[in-house]
């Protein structure tokens, strides 16, 4: 079965099992589903907040359940990518889910900077699941006059 778009950019898979326990009822327009394998090279999408302050462009992302180690940020010209991957700890068979909303897998997403960034002072810390990618703007000089020198 193929994801919707809002499935590839969340990474949700709503899951309901074909004969639901009354405790949980189902609604009868949804469909069944089972979750899927991840197709070769198929990532989901990170959903980003990107914002300035008077000194920095601001990237923050929730990130819960993704260790340090399994996020890589690189910034190549005026774009910022963040890749990683969210590793699930437990095998549950397809048939024991009720819901399966949660994106377990690699995820990756690009941004484009609105000005020019230091890239030798970028900052990036995660606190409480949230990802925060400090990006400090380059200060523009000021218009300056030249002295034209005599020879």
């Amino acid at each position: 079965m193929k994801k919707s778009i809002f499935d590839k950019l969340t990474g949700s898979t709503k899951i309901v099992p074909q004969e639901a326990p009354d405790a949980y009822p189902t609604n009868e327009s949804e469909e069944s589903s089972a979750p899927e394998e991840s197709e070769e090279g198929e990532e989901g999408q990170l959903a980003l907040d990107v914002f300035q302050t008077e000194n920095d462009i601001v990237i923050k992302s929730t990130v819960a359940g993704v260790a340090a180690e399994d996020i890589d940020i690189t910034v190549t010209g005026d774009m910022v990518t963040i890749r990683g991957e969210r590793k699930q700890d437990e095998e549950i068979p397809p048939e024991h889910y009720y819901y399966q909303e949660c994106y377990w897998g690699p995820f990756s997403r690009s941004v484009i900077l609105p000005v020019d960034i230091d890239a030798d002072r970028i900052d990036a810390a995660i606190k409480n699941g949230i990802l925060t990618i400090r990006l400090p703007k380059i200060e523009k000089e000021k218009t300056r006059k030249l002295k034209v020198r005599i020879e």
